[in-house]
């Protein structure tokens, strides 16, 4: 059974840090990409970093470029999501997102609400 499993979100001060959890079972997560996403009500789900299967391609969007880090530990099937300097445009539900040719597997999502 595949799951994605994210973790590590909650309400944060502007300037504030929080680092997202995604754990993988059920699947070869070393042999996929990963990808997290973000939404917010009455908008479509925005991609924001992605990360090859083994780490040597790295993309963000222009809006958490600097700010965010992506990484992942194929050991722990465990992929990261770093946030520093979150500011309040920051505030949704973020996804995670596993991708290979058609398979495509999307975990339930953790609020992040940068509030102050």
């Amino acid at each position: 059974q595949v799951q994605l499993v994210e973790s590590g979100g909650g309400l944060v001060q502007p300037g504030g840090s929080l680092n997202l959890s995604c754990a993988a079972s059920g699947f070869t997560f070393s042999s996929y990409s990963m990808y997290w996403y973000r939404q917010t009500p009455g908008k479509e789900r925005e991609l924001v970093a992605s990360i090859s299967s083994v780490g040597d391609n790295i993309n963000y969007a222009g809006s958490v470029k600097g700010r965010f880090t992506i990484s992942r530990d194929n050991a722990k099937k465990t992929v990261y999501l770093q946030m520093n300097s979150l500011k309040p445009e920051d505030t949704a539900v973020y996804y995670c997102n596993a991708k290979r040719y058609i398979y495509n597997y999307w975990g339930q999502g953790t609020q992040v609400t940068v509030s102050s």
